[in-house]
């Protein structure tokens, strides 16, 4: 399961945002620093309109969604890194999610302080990131420390992970994360075994005024956006108000679109913020079919038919014989799996097959 984890400094929106996603009231929205200590956890379903199609055309007993989990984390502040504010639990919290969603708050609004005075995105951002960058400075010359013992002894593994944090601390210094010095898929996997945060992927949620939802977010967004290019960071921007998140949380269906189309956006911020997660993750989404259920199953982009079946079930990967597989598309127009079959649309595919995005798969397989 996806678990993202909400972080940024206080007052910004987090919580409101959180309560929003998991449609409950968990985390407390107050005007002040640290209303959030412990972090909340939120189990919430992956909006998906094929699963949706799926259900109408197969009529089984349920529907079940794929699922993210959303860890709203206590407020950070200036001087976190050496303990400032909660600053030992927010950065230990942080260590342990996928991915980071950073809430940077873009709105006007006398009655919600901000604890840096004047709203300022990209001070906001600098913030967090240094934050991050100086928590992560202090691992990195620990392990430099061993790294170093190891390789005048002439071990090149340690000769390697010399140069690489080397390059790590080049990034750090200059206020960028050590996903930076990542050259390739290996050196990556390398530095999230560190445990660094600033090598965890990320993407910035910025809460918005609603009058900014259809205009795109205006100066501020831009200088926003140009912050993170002179971080040399590719991330995704996605702009919601939380505000209007949780107004449009209590409405109906029908209400809910005349609402969206009142503010010009054309979905709620938080299906694309759960979106924009996957697409960060590099994470797809197959289906299965049955009688009792239909279901969404979340995979990484490039997994096989064998990997496929060890998410369903340990037994379907242990005697996997095949899977058989029809596209989204094929199914629909069909209707059902047997019409499918009769259409000669279903294909009969071994382990090493890699799974489309919305393929529907049914593994045979004996034990």
């Amino acid at each position: 399961m996806l678990r993202l984890g909400i972080v940024g400094l206080p007052n910004v929106g987090k919580s409101t945002l959180f309560n929003a996603l998991t449609s409950s009231k968990a985390a407390l929205a107050e005007n002040y620093p640290f209303s959030t200590v412990e972090p909340n956890i939120g189990v919430v379903a992956v909006p998906d309109r094929r699963l949706d199609q799926l259900f109408e055309l197969a009529r089984p007993k349920k529907k079940v969604p794929a699922v993210v989990e959303f860890v709203d984390i206590a407020g950070l502040v200036r001087g976190a890194a050496e303990g400032e504010g909660l600053g030992n639990q927010f950065l230990s919290h942080i260590r342990e999610v996928d991915a980071v969603v950073h809430v940077i708050r873009s709105f006007d609004d006398p009655d919600v302080v901000h604890v840096m005075g004047p709203v300022d995105p990209v001070r906001d951002h600098d913030v967090v990131t240094s934050e991050l960058a100086l928590a992560d400075l202090g691992v990195v010359e620990r392990r430099l420390e061993k790294a170093r013992k190891t390789a005048r002894a002439g071990d090149k593994e340690a000769q390697a992970e010399l140069a690489l944090l080397d390059r790590v601390v080049d990034e750090l210094n200059a206020g960028r994360g050590a996903r930076e010095a990542g050259e390739s898929e290996a050196t990556v996997q390398a530095l999230q075994r560190l445990g660094l945060l600033t090598a965890k992927p990320v993407l910035y949620a910025v809460n918005v005024g609603e009058d900014d939802l259809a205009s795109g977010g205006g100066p501020r967004l831009a200088a926003l956006r140009a912050a993170t290019q002179a971080h040399h960071e590719d991330a995704d921007i996605v702009l919601f108000s939380a505000r209007f998140e949780a107004e449009l949380g209590d409405l109906s269906p029908a209400e809910r679109q005349e609402y969206l189309a009142a503010a010009g956006v054309a979905e709620p911020g938080l299906d694309r913020l759960i979106h924009a997660g996957y697409h960060l993750l590099g994470l797809e989404t197959f289906f299965t079919v049955g009688d009792d259920e239909v279901r969404a199953w979340t995979m990484h982009g490039g997994d096989t038919a064998f990997a496929a079946a060890g998410k369903i079930h340990s037994d379907f990967q242990r005697g996997f014989i095949r899977a058989e597989t029809v596209a989204f598309e094929d199914f629909v127009t069909a209707g059902s799996y047997k019409a499918a079959r009769e259409r000669g649309v279903v294909r009969s595919e071994g382990r090493e097959y890699v799974v489309r995005d919305g393929d529907i798969l049914l593994f045979r397989f004996n034990v």
